[in-house]
């Protein structure tokens, strides 16, 4: 299996975070949000505690604009992350989350990475803030369809790494 970087996206609670663990089972991998940095931020800013309501996510939406704006370094993040990521003989895929549609863009033509997009339908679509608002507004490489059980959603996670 050649090293491959993908861009993952999905509205919250679709499922993210569990298809990464699960192909996690199958191979060694790297994950990474465009938002780690801008997390630790909100904590030492705001006190923020990990919430996940409409208030936080427009508060990260928001802090990320501005380190976008000011010096791009959610970007930057993602760059040195990859650069690790290559330099790692064992690790095989390295996921990075990014909301955003001109993030992913960016992330896609600058490391060539792949992109996918997880749904479900039994998850209300966020939108609340632009970012989860427009996760669907891309086309991606990938489209995963997270509505069966954690089983299925396993062995769609496996196929997704050996076929990688």
């Amino acid at each position: 299996m050649n090293k491959k970087i993908i861009v993952i996206n999905g509205s919250g609670g679709v499922g993210k975070d569990t298809f990464v663990e699960f192909c996690g089972e199958f191979a060694n991998v790297k994950n990474i949000s465009s938002v780690d940095k801008v997390k630790e931020a909100a904590q030492i800013l705001v006190n923020w505690n990990g919430e996940k309501d409409d208030k936080s996510r427009k508060l990260l939406v928001d802090l990320k604009q501005l380190s976008i704006d000011y010096n791009d370094y959610p970007m930057l993040y993602i760059k040195q992350e990859a650069e690790k990521f290559r330099e790692n003989e064992e690790q095989k895929m390295m996921f990075v989350h990014i909301r955003e549609i001109s993030e992913i863009k960016k992330v896609k033509d600058l490391l060539n990475a792949k992109t996918l997009l997880i749904t479900s339908t039994r998850v209300p679509k966020i939108t609340t803030n632009q970012s989860d608002a427009n996760v669907e507004q891309y086309e991606y490489d990938y489209y995963i369809s997270n509505d069966g059980t954690l089983e299925e959603l396993k062995e769609i996670a496996k196929q997704f790494v050996m076929e990688g």
